[in-house]
């Protein structure tokens, strides 16, 4: 008998987000997120764990809109988009459901404009400076917030 999984989370990474595991490896390491996203699902069997990534603002705001028909929180790295992006600040307060917001690096000891973040306060909780391990550190918190 198959059993449904107790928790279905929506991963969105936002633009350059892509290319980690080649960029900046000083700051973001030599991983892929596809390869640290098996990672995610091995040790989670017991949740569904989807995933998305675009460069494109309009693309992220669609996925997020749509994440409340299929999901039961959200993990989003909006990359260069936390600090620019109304719309994707918007998006996330409209759909009202836990969310909670990743930045691989430390955004706050980072270059002057990139120590705001628009999000912030419609997510439940920000995970920052702490590498790949934000996303796995948000998923126990999702698992706690909607328990």
């Amino acid at each position: 008998m198959d059993q449904k999984p107790k928790l279905k989370v929506l991963i969105i990474n936002g633009p350059n987000l892509n290319l980690l595991g080649t960029r900046q490896p000083e700051i973001y390491g030599i991983l892929s997120f596809e390869d640290y996203l098996e990672e995610l699902r091995t040790e989670f069997e017991g949740c569904y764990i989807d995933y998305f990534q675009s460069n494109q603002e309009g693309d992220l705001i669609d996925a997020i809109q749509k994440c409340k028909i299929n999901h039961d929180g959200l993990i989003i790295n909006p990359g260069g988009f936390t600090h620019t992006s109304i719309g994707i600040r918007d998006a996330i307060e409209a759909i009202n459901m836990p969310t909670v917001e990743v930045h691989i690096s430390n955004i706050l000891e980072r270059e002057a404009f990139r120590q705001n973040s628009l999000i912030s306060d419609v997510c439940y909780f920000s995970i920052i400076g702490i590498g790949m391990k934000g996303y796995r550190m948000a998923i126990l918190r999702l698992r706690e917030i909607l328990s």
